[in-house]
């Protein structure tokens, strides 16, 4: 058990992580000096809710958690175990429905509108299916590839979650974009997910057949051996951003067209005529009672995340707050506001936007082979990873609790773009795969400079990669298999949708 002066040594993260393992109620809003007060009293035991298990009063609700945390060990200690990957017909139909009602159990049980709106959208898209549905795809992988380099992985990789974003100087840089599903695991995992994720994507998008798409997620996959042998021999990790002096044409032209659209033209869009809040549309709904509450909030949320506040952002005085519907693919559903934070001029020509999202557990937890290094908390795991993965990245990106859930917070910019798939020719389409791959191998390789791992990442990947010509077939005839795998699951969904299956949970009655 740490000592006191252990724990007033100890940074505002650790403290909290250590309120966390204690259960220590109202943790969210306490300052350093009260934590390690709240740390010196009696042990207590963790919520359920707050350890990955249902709490006591939903223990009707049908999960398996807890028997894929055990399968997941099993195989990764060697053990010959049946996979899911491993089913056909009627079995793996209902092991798909089985697995959807879980993920989104919560969801369907509010008989929330958005829910059905993300359903009819999977339905209608094997690739919106393959982004909307991670946990069914990381249940395959379960316990996989256990012998292999630990890196703090992405957790969704596909050819949209790349994108153009705010750096901390506030300039747009190109580099992974979504790290909800970030989390230590094997460094194949997210290779296998991004090759599936480039093989769908250039066939949906793009409207290629079977040998064109294996030429794009080809280059992925060797974009990223290529990234991480560069790494290991120069070093220049810590360093590297993708921006509009330096970026490959491709990624270049995508940044310089977020330019085009000022500040204010942007927020004019979002703003009513005063441009003192939120216009009103089926997008956005404001809230504005609420302001002074995510004022609080708001300022809990800077001290809590160390934030170091620009100029730009004034005093961080919140002026409106409007909840966002219907955003995203796989989050479509959960909680967001959108908060307006005044400007210099405070004319809502440079305000500021910052997202407050829910956070939700990552599709990989339970899931990966037993390690060290694992972020307890959503919101937390969320900003680790960024924090990991960027260099410079968005200074506003961080976590807070709202109403006792995890939220992540990340400013919204006129230059928070992605790349139009649909207007991708088939050299461009390969070119972009390469490009992604090689970020992807940045993010990997700082897992041992600003993450958890403790070793070297670069040369462990490479060693473990061996023959190159093998290691990308192995990958590619992998992917293939689970490409058709997903196009399958693709139709059992379809099929079970339209008999109205994912309008109800499954509860256990003995």
């Amino acid at each position: 058990m740490p000592s006191d002066r252990q724990r007033t040594t100890a940074t505002r993260d650790e403290l909290m992580r250590q309120a966390r393992e204690r259960g220590i109620p109202g943790r969210s809003r306490m300052s350093k000096d009260d934590l390690v007060a709240a740390l010196r009293g009696p042990q207590r035991e963790a919520p359920l809710h707050e350890t990955g298990h249902p709490p006591a009063g939903r223990r009707q609700i049908s999960s398996r958690i807890e028997a894929f945390r055990r399968l997941a060990e099993a195989r990764a200690a060697g053990e010959m175990v049946l996979i899911p990957r491993m089913l056909t017909g009627n079995d793996r139909r209902v092991h798909v429905r089985e697995t959807v009602r879980e993920d989104h159990e919560t969801r369907i049980a509010s008989g929330d509108l958005e829910a059905r709106a993300k359903f009819d959208k999977l339905a209608g898209s094997v690739f919106h299916f393959f982004r909307g549905t991670a946990l069914l795809f990381y249940r395959d992988l379960s316990g996989e590839d256990a012998r292999l380099p630990t890196v703090l992985a992405l957790g969704d990789v596909h050819p949209g979650n790349f994108g153009v974003m705010p750096s901390a100087d506030n300039v747009p840089v190109f580099g992974v974009n979504d790290f909800d599903d970030a989390y230590y695991a094997p460094f194949t995992w997210d290779l296998k997910r991004g090759a599936v994720g480039f093989l769908l994507g250039a066939a949906e998008k793009g409207g290629h057949g079977r040998k064109k798409q294996r030429a794009v997620a080809e280059r992925f996959v060797r974009g990223y051996v290529a990234g991480i042998a560069a790494y290991a021999s120069e070093g220049r990790e810590e360093t590297e951003q993708l921006r509009l002096d330096n970026a490959p044409r491709l990624v270049r032209d995508l940044i310089a067209s977020t330019l085009e659209t000022s500040r204010a033209d942007w927020l004019a869009g979002l703003l009513e005529g005063t441009r003192r809040g939120f216009r009103t549309d089926e997008e956005l709904v404001p809230v504005s009672s609420r302001r002074e509450e995510f004022q609080e909030v708001v300022n809990r949320y800077v001290a809590e995340n160390e934030v170091p506040v620009p100029e730009r952002a004034g005093a961080m005085r919140v002026k409106d707050v409007a909840e966002r519907r219907g955003a995203g693919t796989a989050s479509l559903g959960l909680t967001r506001y959108y908060v307006l934070v005044a400007g210099v001029r405070d004319d809502g020509t440079d305000d500021l936007l910052l997202e407050f999202k829910r956070a939700r557990r990552s599709a990989l937890s339970g899931l990966v082979p037993p390690s060290g290094y694992e972020v307890d908390g959503e919101g937390d795991r969320i900003r680790h990873a960024q924090r990991v993965h960027l260099v410079s990245g968005d200074v506003f990106y961080g976590s807070v609790d709202i109403d006792g859930q995890s939220f992540m917070v990340r400013e919204r910019a006129p230059y928070r773009d992605d790349l139009g798939l649909g207007s991708l020719s088939p050299g461009a389409w390969k070119r972009y795969a390469e490009i992604c791959g090689r970020v992807l191998a940045h993010t990997h390789a700082m897992s041992d400079e600003t993450g958890n791992v403790d070793y070297d990442v670069e040369p462990a990947i490479l060693d473990a990669v061996g023959n190159r010509e093998l290691f990308v077939d192995d990958v590619l005839r992998w992917a293939e298999e689970a490409a058709d795998r997903v196009r399958q699951d693709h139709a059992h969904f379809r099929a079970d949708h339209a008999l109205g299956a994912f309008r109800s949970v499954d509860v256990v009655y003995r």
